[in-house]
């Protein structure tokens, strides 16, 4: 089977093939021809039924991504003419080497950091900054480097797409904040409280300033900035969103913030797959910080029960894989729309 991503269906082959089939060949701006994809063709006829017609097979069943001259990335050409077992294990070693080579290096960069400055917060906020830095010039300097298909939806879109995002980020708030709480009163958390701690003696300022700035900027940049594009390049949608997710929640060192921050950086890597852009990210991480700040545990209280804590993650559940619905009609055909009204097919 071709990849559960691989959804953008391909129309046609030849240069003079209707308007909206998707082109092949001397006007098309790539260096694939009819003759380069002959074997594609002759693998999906076999696996899905192709009807031959004029210049190729252009019955709509075969479903590939495309970047936005419809030519094949190298990773699809690779996986299109690997085994599917293969293909599996190498993404799921895809899977395990992105977050551990990335954590490695943040968690070396965070310990010469400390050693440095002494004081661990002020050394975090330093290193988000790093973070932001050096992720920002390789998105700025090599945006290839973490580039993925398809392409993301018109920016006209996006406004209606913020309002369910935003009411999808409330949710997380709850059903995070509700299992946390739940969990702390129930099993406690040394980790949780010595990251309090830790906070508590760094002084207020020291701790708004890492809230607030240092770390929706930079673990923004490292996981929605770097880890996800990297593991988009090779995975799809879904198994980059939970592998991100899993590893930002398990990076904050205790149970009670994995389980509070779960849904959030679910949420945050189907609106980067959406946006493509970080500042949304940065601005909902920020809004959950100072909610989570402000926001008294007293009144969070009542939902600080299995019953409640379940039914928010899974009310959450349920926004989220709408929200991963409309994100994977991305690569639905005629999803996007080239300029000059042609379709494009990303």
């Amino acid at each position: 089977m071709l990849q559960e991503t691989a959804r953008v269906v391909l129309l046609a082959v030849g240069t003079d093939g209707p308007k909206g089939d998707l082109v092949f060949g001397p006007d098309a701006d790539c260096n694939v021809g009819p003759q380069d994809l002959r074997p594609l063709f002759e693998l999906v006829r076999r696996t899905e039924g192709l009807k031959p017609s004029g210049h190729g097979f252009t019955t709509p069943v075969a479903e590939i991504e495309t970047d936005h001259h419809g030519c094949l990335s190298p990773v699809q050409e690779e996986t299109m003419t690997t085994p599917p077992t293969t293909s599996r294990l190498l993404g799921i070693g895809w899977c395990a080497l992105v977050p551990f080579a990335v954590v490695a290096l943040y968690l070396g960069l965070g310990t010469v950091a400390v050693s440095l400055i002494g004081e661990p917060i002020v050394a975090t906020c330093v290193l988000g900054m790093l973070v932001v830095i050096l992720v920002g010039s390789v998105r700025a300097l090599r945006p290839q480097w973490l580039a993925h298909a398809p392409a993301p939806r018109p920016r006209v879109e996006v406004p209606r797409f913020g309002r369910t995002a935003v009411g999808c980020a409330v949710l997380a708030f709850l059903a995070g904040q509700s299992m946390a709480l739940w969990i702390y009163a129930t099993t406690g958390s040394t980790g949780f409280d010595a990251s309090s701690q830790t906070r508590q003696a760094a002084g207020v300022l020291t701790t708004l300033l890492l809230a607030m700035v240092a770390a929706p900027a930079g673990e923004e940049a490292l996981f929605r900035g770097l880890v996800y594009p990297l593991l988009r390049k090779r995975v799809g949608i879904l198994a980059s969103t939970l592998v991100t997710a899993v590893v930002f929640g398990l990076l904050h060192g205790n149970a009670v913030q994995f389980a509070s921050t779960l849904p959030l950086a679910v949420l945050l890597s189907l609106i980067y797959e959406h946006t493509r852009v970080l500042w949304p990210c940065v601005l909902l991480h920020l809004g959950f910080n100072l909610a989570a700040a402000l926001v008294p545990a007293q009144v969070l209280f009542p939902l600080a029960n299995p019953v409640s804590a379940a039914l928010l993650y899974l009310a959450f559940a349920g926004c989220a894989f709408g929200l991963y619905r409309r994100v994977a009609g991305l690569t639905a055909p005629g999803a996007v729309k080239a300029s000059g009204g042609e379709s494009a097919m990303q």
